[in-house]
């Protein structure tokens, strides 16, 4: 019994040392910004949305009405209320960084406007990892909920 408990907890062990080192390689800064005038492409993992391209990662763009920079500064108030933070910003593109709690995983979220079409074009992607279990798409559905509140 005592050798089952033992295996048990260094299988625990193991898992968190893991976690912690893939905490660790999520602070390494990753390839951010635009790339053609859009966000660029989720790389061929489940763990990144993004409104720009039509593929298995696809999430819709947020829609608004108001005013351009009414939204703009609306879509920033958000993403700072929903946990982000601004990490750059300038006219027509914001990156924020969203850190989980216990192993301090950093995400990436980021945001196009696109003036001509009313949309704000966003991405949302894990640094590390290959599944995160739909976090990023809940992440978004999240900032959409909120955004339609405040506009």
């Amino acid at each position: 019994m005592k050798l089952v408990a033992y295996i048990v907890l260094i299988l625990i062990l193991a898992i968190c040392l893991r976690l912690f080192l893939f905490s660790l390689t999520s602070r390494k800064p990753v390839e951010t910004g635009m790339k053609n005038s859009q966000l660029r492409v989720c790389l061929k993992s489940s763990n990144c949305v993004c409104s720009e391209w039509k593929s298995y990662a696809y999430i819709a763009p947020l829609d608004y009405s108001i005013a351009r920079d009414q939204a703009w500064q609306s879509i920033r108030q958000v993403i700072e209320e929903t946990g982000g933070a601004v990490v750059m910003q300038n006219n027509d593109y914001l990156h924020a960084q969203y850190t989980s709690l216990v192993f301090r995983f950093i995400d990436d979220v980021e945001l196009r406007l696109d003036e001509n079409h009313k949309l704000i074009h966003i991405r949302s992607s894990s640094r590390v990892g290959h599944s995160d279990l739909g976090t990023n798409r809940r992440r978004v559905e999240s900032i959409r909920a909120r955004f339609k509140q405040v506009n």
